[in-house]
Order: structure tokens, then C-alpha cells, then sequence
């Protein structure tokens, strides 16, 4: 069942700003047009380690939403809880069982290959992190597969953009940053603006080099 309420006062979104994970959940309250207040949490120094953090989120990871008496963190879970909450038209995670399904199944790539390849590539290059090799073979893997599947589509699932556009598309844009070049995927890169191009979007900043450093 879908609502069109709206909050009865801005959502706290607690996120890194050079954090993917954060960047998809403040696209998605943008897009949708909802009131919500960031609250930068410096990775770099540890916040996300202290107790008043740890006590919205165990696990010590951004993003975390506070919509009035709801906690809820995960990147997912907050598009998930978002589009059923406060999305009336049910366009951003579809009801049909197939398409809901499909739209899962991207949200499982995003937390797998897409991170684990160019996601771990940015961390690598921006933040002086250890680099691992098998970043670049599981990133130029992911985007072959990407670039055949949207090289019949406009979009990852259906129609028209649906979570899944947004679970996949801030490392996949900005895989440059780990040195993976998005030259080879003309597919991508048009289905990259096609988001770009959606009213609300909101780009996220570009770190200056080595900013964890």
C-alpha cells in the first residue's frame, strides 16, 4: 500500500559527503521532493565510532534516517522505506512481483560487485587506502554485463526509473575516481544522464584528492 503523506518535519539524514551509500538515500528524498536536514558524520575522524552514532546505527554505518520516531539505517532499506512511505504513485519500487523482484536483485549487485569493484576502486584512490587488483577485474565485469542489459533498455528494470536506477547509479558514476573509466560504455553513460536529467536530481561533490589523508 502506498501513502502520500508527508513528514511532519524534515528527516535527519545522518551521511558521509563523499559516501555513495549516503549520496543514493539524499537523491531519492530529493527526487521526492521531501523536506529532510543533513548531519555530516566524519568518517575520517571517527564519528561514526562514537557512542551517540553507534546508538542510531550498531554497526556504525551512514546512512541513517530519522523520520520523527523511526530510526532506520541501511542505504536500501531507506529507498525501500521511502518509496512505500511517501511515494503515492508506486513508480519507484513497483507492486508487480517480477518487477519487485527484478529491483532486489539490483539492490544485491549494488552491495556486492558494484562495491566491491569500483565502490572499493574510489576508496582505494581517494582515501590512500590498500589497493586490490581484483577491484578493476570485478568493475570492468560489472559493467560489460551492465552495458549489454542497457544496451536493449533505457533503465535497469521496467519502464521507467525505479530504485534500482538509484541503488546503482553513484559508483557506477563515479568509478573515474578509482581510476575506471566509463569511455568503453556508451550505454552507461547514457543511462547516467537519463538520471541526471530526472527533476530533483542532486549531484554528489568530488572529494579532492586523498581527502582521508
Amino acid at each position: 500500500m502506498h501513502t502520500a503523506a508527508r513528514p511532519e518535519q524534515p528527516i535527519r539524514l545522518y551521511r558521509f559527503r563523499y559516501s555513495g551509500h549516503s549520496h543514493r538515500a539524499e537523491l531519492f528524498l530529493s527526487l521526492l521532493g521531501l523536506p529532510y536536514e543533513p548531519v555530516d558524520v566524519d568518517l575520517v575522524r571517527g564519528e561514526h565510532r562514537q557512542p551517540d552514532f553507534l546508538a542510531r546505527n550498531p554497526f556504525g554505518q551512514v546512512p541513517v534516517i530519522e523520520d520523527g520516531a523511526l530510526t532506520l539505517a541501511d542505504s536500501n532499506a531507506i529507498l525501500v522505506y521511502l518509496a512505500r512511505r511517501y511515494d503515492a504513485t508506486g513508480r519507484w519500487l513497483p507492486a508487480d512481483p517480477v518487477l519487485e523482484a527484478q529491483v532486489q536483485r539490483w539492490f544485491s549487485v549494488a552491495a556486492g560487485p558494484l562495491v566491491n569493484g569500483p565502490g572499493n576502486a574510489r576508496v582505494a584512490r581517494l582515501f590512500g587506502r590498500p589497493h586490490d587488483p581484483r577491484t578493476q577485474e570485478t568493475a570492468q565485469r560489472l559493467f560489460g554485463v551492465m552495458e549489454q542489459h542497457l544496451g536493449e533498455r533505457e533503465v535497469l528494470v521496467g519502464t521507467h526509473h525505479t530504485l534500482a536506477d538509484l541503488a546503482m547509479y553513484t559508483y557506477t558514476a563515479h568509478a573515474p575516481e578509482g581510476d575506471i573509466p566509463l569511455d568503453p560504455y556508451p550505454c552507461i553513460r547514457r543511462w547516467l544522464q537519463g538520471i541526471e536529467a530526472l527533476p530533483g536530481f542532486v549531484p554528489m561533490p568530488r572529494p579532492p584528492a586523498r581527502a582521508g589523508r
